[in-house]
């Protein structure tokens, strides 16, 4: 019998192995910017932001001032950004904080300088570019006056310059190429003008692996770091898988032939058949999708979802697997035998992106920190199975 109802085992020489791979694409003089919004795609943004620290990472991303106030909370003293916006309610928390937050308009950095003064401290922010985004971001014929404007401003500190690709294959798209041109030509007018203050960054993670160049003076890899690149990128063999996903089977069920399984039955048994049942559902991260689409590891086999994901079970067929018993460890993201079971796997059979499967990864999943005893990271041959799970629940889960 497992000790948790569902939980998910996060893979700290994993992430290790998948940072240093990045280090060793951008070279030793580049600072490397973190990205763990979303409570880090769903692997857990406390732990992976503290162990991320033991192997150089100097700065992290968010989405959201409450992410950052988290890890502030959290005992995290290093950089922060913002990188989206705030509303204007957040700003004194993230001021008082040290947050650093991304500029796109000439009002924000006015109210920002305002509140800074009458708060008596200095607000570090990012001006961010829009080459080609579409949404935020100051457009390139206006950015050096926001420069200006930041430059002017006694209590605005300027800490980076950024921007944001579109493309989801970095540096091979044609269009990321558009959007470089566009960013250098503000870079090289704001330098002539002694504008420029803090790295300038612009590398997801997509960028990164496709030998973006140049990659300026920070990147910001997100994905990658747990061990995904969209659309099988350039080195994505490279990297390790970060989050598995796990429950239990908590009820057998031998059903006959033409029996229905779960909401509107859509699957119906073509002859005598034993469903598992699993206390885990699209609440947890099993897409709804997935339904009569996906599978699930038990007993070192694959066993089909049948029937309609729900919110808190999902139903397999495991007639063809021998000895199943109540109590069997289920994989839904991971290794058991010779078979495995990938973020990119899920995304293709629920026709979405693997982002999606491991931001879906909820709050009630139990996180499960193993690895993580050494700096120098140790790549594990693909074929070893997963170490035991070290069963220390996350403080910030």
């Amino acid at each position: 019998m497992e000790a948790y109802r569902v939980w998910s085992e996060i893979d700290l020489d994993a992430l290790a192995w998948n940072l240093a791979s990045i280090r060793a694409r951008i070279g030793a003089s580049r600072s490397i910017m973190l990205v763990v919004k979303a409570d880090a795609y769903g692997h857990g943004a406390i732990a992976v932001a503290h162990h991320a620290l033991r192997h150089g990472v100097e700065a992290f991303g968010v989405g959201t001032s409450a992410e950052a106030l988290s890890l502030r909370k959290a005992g995290l003293r290093a950089r922060l950004l913002v990188l989206g916006t705030i509303v204007e309610d957040e700003a004194p928390a993230c001021l008082r904080h040290g947050i650093e937050i991304a500029v796109h308009s000439a009002d924000r950095c006015r109210r920002l300088q305002a509140l800074a003064r009458r708060m008596d401290v200095r607000a570090r922010v990012h001006l961010k570019i829009d080459t080609g985004m579409g949404r935020l971001g100051v457009m390139p014929a206006r950015a050096l006056s926001l420069l200006e404007l930041i430059h002017a401003s006694p209590n605005l500190e300027l800490s980076g310059v950024m921007t944001h690709m579109s493309a989801a294959t970095g540096a091979l798209d044609p269009h990321t190429q558009g959007q470089m041109s566009q960013f250098d030509g503000v870079l090289a007018a704001a330098r002539e003008r002694g504008l420029l203050r803090g790295p300038v960054h612009a590398a997801n993670s997509a960028c990164i692996f496709t030998g973006l160049e140049p990659l300026y003076d920070m990147v910001r890899p997100g994905i990658s770091a747990y061990g995904v690149l969209p659309g099988k990128l350039p080195g994505a063999s490279e990297l390790e898988p970060v989050m598995s996903l796990h429950t239990q089977v908590v009820f057998l069920k031998d059903l006959p032939a033409g029996a229905p399984v779960g909401y509107s039955g859509t699957f119906k048994a073509k002859r005598a058949t034993r469903i598992a049942i699993l206390p885990l559902g699209y609440h947890d991260g099993v897409n709804w999708r997935l339904g009569n689409r996906g599978a699930a590891l038990v007993r070192g086999g694959r066993a089909p979802i049948v029937g309609r994901v729900s919110m808190d079970y999902t139903t397999l067929d495991v007639t063809d697997i021998p000895q199943v018993r109540v109590g069997d460890r289920v994989t839904l993201i991971g290794r058991q035998g010779e078979h495995v079971i990938r973020l990119e796997d899920l995304a293709k059979a629920a026709k979405t992106i693997a982002y999606e499967i491991s931001c879906a990864v909820g709050q009630r999943v139990e996180r499960v920190y193993v690895g993580g005893e050494d700096v120098v990271p140790r790549r594990r041959a693909r074929s070893e199975p997963a170490r035991p799970a070290a069963l220390e629940p996350s403080a910030g889960s």
